[in-house]
């Protein structure tokens, strides 16, 4: 069985995430040491305890939910499950280059500090918002936005499943399309973020971030990794290097690494993070995946570990 891990990213987070599998596993308790002694943030307080206005700060969130959910994959590796390839969605992709062998732990750490810091500034010197278009076809959405990004900044963000694409830019124009994707009979709502990502918003915060990319040391991954920016699997570190700089102000293209993913043979998909996002969007790429012989499951606390553990052994 070829199995990819599969890293969530902002909006999967909740209060007590992270908790029961550092309970458990002393690899993961120690995980949550290192990145407080790497990044000065309180990490464990945030994640187990909240409250959720602070760790839901840009700033914060991004270190919190990415140890977390690197320490669900290493829940996973102390019982036995290791991947055959990763991806992450967003914010995800820094524990899946970890995953990989990309990124250091202490790499991986201090750029999702940094990228966090950046973004969050950004959403306060340049604001804007994100929505989710329910039931529309690409091309519809597209003949929608075209003639309202005339007026300034508004692109498609990510591109999440069939279903389901995110629009990103100008808070005035991001609510001039959720009125005309309403019109249109769909449906369209609006995201609780700081700022307007995988955006030309994002393009100051980039430049600033591609001067610390170039100070940390990227590995050719050891496991195929599949790059949100390309949708493919990439081996080339300095390639890696410069996708990650176009990663913050790009689509996510979500829909393209499932089905890469699955023709190249991967049969089990192992959410590795909080909630069920990224499981729900999968089913919704492959659709009749169970009918297929595909697992797929989640891992965020230790119920959910021995679950997983209990599927991926009776397939």
């Amino acid at each position: 069985m070829k199995k990819a891990f599969v890293f969530p990213g902002q909006g999967s987070q909740y209060v007590g995430m992270g908790r029961e599998l550092a309970e458990k596993f002393s690899s993961v308790e120690d995980l949550f040491k290192e990145a407080e002694d790497i990044t000065g943030i309180e990490v464990r307080r945030l994640c187990f305890e909240g409250p959720m206005e602070e760790l839901t700060k840009t700033s914060n969130l991004q270190v919190c939910l990415s140890v977390v959910d690197m320490g669900s994959a290493l829940a996973l590796k102390e019982s036995g499950l290791s991947p055959d390839c990763t991806a992450g969605h967003s914010l995800g992709e820094y524990p899946a280059l970890w995953a990989a062998g990309v990124l250091a732990t202490k790499s991986a750490l201090e750029l999702v500090k940094e990228r966090g810091r950046l973004m969050e500034s950004a959403g306060s010197s340049r604001p804007g918002a994100m929505a989710a278009i329910l039931g529309m076809k690409r091309e519809e959405l597209e003949e929608l936005i075209t003639p309202l990004a005339r007026k300034g900044v508004l692109a498609l963000a990510n591109h999440n499943s069939p279903e389901q694409i995110v629009a990103t830019g100008e808070k005035e124009l991001i609510k001039e399309l959720c009125r005309l994707v309403k019109d249109a009979g769909k449906k369209a709502i609006p995201l609780k973020v700081a700022g307007a990502y995988h955006s030309p918003l994002m393009e100051e915060p980039a430049l600033e971030f591609a001067e610390k990319l170039k100070s940390i040391e990227f590995k050719r991954p050891h496991i195929p990794l599949y790059s949100n920016v390309s949708g493919m699997a990439e081996t080339d570190p300095e390639q890696i290097r410069s996708l990650m700089v176009r990663q913050m102000t790009e689509p996510v293209r979500w829909v393209d690494i499932v089905n890469n993913m699955a023709s190249d043979g991967v049969n089990a998909f192992i959410e590795t993070g909080p909630k069920k996002v990224l499981s729900n969007l999968i089913k919704k790429c492959l659709g009749r995946a169970e009918e297929d012989g595909r697992v797929i499951c989640q891992v965020q606390d230790v119920e959910s570990l021995e679950n997983c553990l209990e599927i991926i052994k009776d397939v």
